[in-house]
């Protein structure tokens, strides 16, 4: 039985003369959280639309894992592919209410039927949808849409699911719920596939991470590998009382000299003129490192021991979604200049 669950050879896409997808490969393996980031019209929709079976490909093959772990092509009919669920951005329903349409979704994808009520109300009350069951979807905010929409792409509890911008419109309490359920399903082995602009919201659900931009896939990898190419890795640590500004700059001496081996010897000044930084409104400090594990231990216990008495600290950490936020900027970037420079060499 294959590892891999759905696999992207050489796919293509246009729309006229418009390259939308350009020769992409991609593989998803067995229970993986895959984040696909990139700019607006970067391609992100497109691939999963595709895959949906929503277009087809002007080149190139789909392949999903069926009952027998062999991958085959979604464009060749079978109903023999393991359950997938969709999610595609802004959906669209009938005006019913939530209990209809659900359970319609429900019995098209062969879920037992004995427990679709059951499936329902455990949905609708994990996504503080429940008294709103029986009322008429036209009534819904974006955001109650939006949370429906979720739910009809799990409802059938698939073990392939694919997001396509899950927390749009959505405030901060469904956010949390959204990710949350996402920790669940990767808990119970499930494959996920999530296209999302809110780069917060991948850091904190993916394993890895693929970064298309004018409809190639530039970068693919964890963000920990990822991060490696980095010009600069930072570290955040809070301390519990604000440092007075008469002390600040002579802090920030000592705390340069005593780490000095575990900064950051070339950091871009686009980021940053100096490799430790203070934020008041925080009561937090930014160091710029190395980006080595060891380094963080180390610089852990040089401000537990050789600061105690300057301040107490209270978190340390290396934020994830500030590194993706670079990593994204970065490699972006570097794939526009190249891209320019190519376009350029062939005028």
């Amino acid at each position: 039985m294959t590892k891999t669950v759905i696999k992207l050879e050489n796919i293509s896409k246009k729309y006229g003369t418009f390259l939308a997808l350009d020769n992409i490969n991609l593989e998803v393996q067995n229970g993986e959280v895959v984040g696909l980031i990139g700019p607006n019209g970067a391609g992100k929709t497109t691939t999963l639309k595709l895959i949906a079976k929503l277009l087809r490909p002007n080149s190139g093959k789909i392949l999903l894992r069926n009952i027998r772990g062999e991958l085959q092509d979604i464009n060749k009919n079978s109903k023999e592919f393991v359950q997938t669920g969709f999610f595609i951005d802004i959906p669209q329903f009938y005006n019913a209410t939530p209990y209809k349409l659900l359970k319609l979704f429900a019995k098209i994808k062969h879920y037992p039927k004995e427990k679709i009520n059951q499936r329902i109300d455990e949905l609708l009350t994990t996504f503080n949808l429940i008294d709103w069951k029986d009322k008429k979807v036209k009534t819904f905010s974006k955001g109650m849409l939006q949370k429906l929409g979720f739910i009809q792409a799990v409802i059938h509890d698939p073990e392939i699911l694919f997001l396509d911008e899950p927390q749009t419109g959505l405030d901060p309490n469904a956010r949390i719920d959204i990710r949350n359920y996402i920790r669940f399903l990767k808990q119970q082995g499930k494959t996920i596939f999530v296209a999302s602009h809110l780069l917060y919201e991948i850091s904190e659900v993916c394993d890895k991470v693929a970064l298309i931009n004018q409809g190639s896939i530039i970068n693919f990898d964890t963000i920990d590998n990822l991060e490696k190419n980095l010009k600069s890795i930072e570290l955040n640590f809070e301390v519990l009382n604000p440092i007075p500004r008469e002390m600040l700059g002579s802090l920030i001496k000592r705390l340069t000299q005593n780490l000095e081996p575990y900064l950051d010897k070339e950091l871009d000044p686009s980021i940053s003129k100096i490799p430790i930084k203070y934020k008041p409104q925080e009561n937090s400090f930014t160091i710029f490192y190395n980006g080595e594990k060891k380094a963080r231990g180390d610089i852990l216990n040089i401000l537990f021991n050789d600061f105690k008495s300057d301040f107490t600290l209270i978190s340390f950490s290396k934020p994830k979604i500030s590194s993706l936020e670079r990593i994204y900027s970065q490699i972006i970037s570097d794939d526009d200049k190249k891209k320019i420079k190519i376009n350029l060499m062939r005028e």
